[in-house]
């Protein structure tokens, strides 16, 4: 591809769409932009200052006070907040679950809406995330959806866990997720769902780089 395109990568949690994400960056010489790190960072600040998530007031108060910083490194986007690289505190499933309580409210999406179409105003961007390709970019030049069956999900995400040598229970995995897909789909704000003339990939039976391969192969032919 000569010019440099705007690539959404959209779908529910444990579907693969870092990992993936990361390769197709790194692949097209592209940048790596992690939405999800910006509502996990919110809600990170949010729960170190034992904020209530479902206290609007003091979570538009949280947001008008709060800065949230997007540098590029080493090829990706990180998220900085208050000046504070945040990358390994953000990603437990206490985070996880409070990013998807917040990012319902009007007010948290509204302020990190600019900063990720400020990320890919130029192109050159593969944007991972739940409302890439329907709300963040609706015009971007190719869209995708990742999905794979609920119990896949939770094998890989309890997977992912015990090889970071996190111990949890499988059952734990398993709520949590059930949790996060009722979350994701059923709020009023920006719902989880298939963008407009996106492409579903359904990975169960495919490996990361197969998934990466038919990406690539369908970008590259269109």
């Amino acid at each position: 591809m000569e010019k440099k395109s705007i690539v959404t990568i959209d779908g529910p949690a444990g579907a693969g769409k870092s990992t993936i994400s990361k390769i197709l960056a790194q692949n097209l010489d592209y940048i790596y932009l992690d939405t999800g790190a910006l509502y996990r960072a919110l809600a990170y600040k949010a729960l170190k200052k034992k904020i209530s998530l479902e206290d609007i007031p003091a979570l538009t108060d949280l947001c008008s006070s709060t800065a949230v910083v997007l540098k590029k490194i080493d090829g990706r986007m990180k998220v900085y907040v208050d000046g504070e690289d945040v990358e390994e505190k953000i990603r437990t499933e206490e985070v996880s679950m409070a990013a998807s309580k917040i990012s319902t409210f009007a007010v948290v999406r509204e302020k990190l809406l600019n900063l990720q179409r400020e990320a890919g105003a130029h192109g050159g961007i593969i944007a991972e995330g739940r409302d890439m390709g329907s709300v963040v970019f609706p015009q971007a030049d190719y869209k995708f959806y990742l999905d794979a069956q609920l119990e896949e999900r939770i094998r890989r995400r309890y997977k992912e866990f015990l090889g970071k040598g996190v111990l949890v229970e499988y059952q734990s995995v398993q709520k949590d997720m059930l949790a996060r897909d009722k979350q994701d789909k059923q709020r009023k704000l920006a719902p989880l769902k298939v963008p407009e003339g996106a492409v579903i990939i359904d990975s169960d039976n495919l490996s990361v780089g197969g998934v990466v391969e038919k990406i690539i192969s369908y970008i590259s032919v269109k």
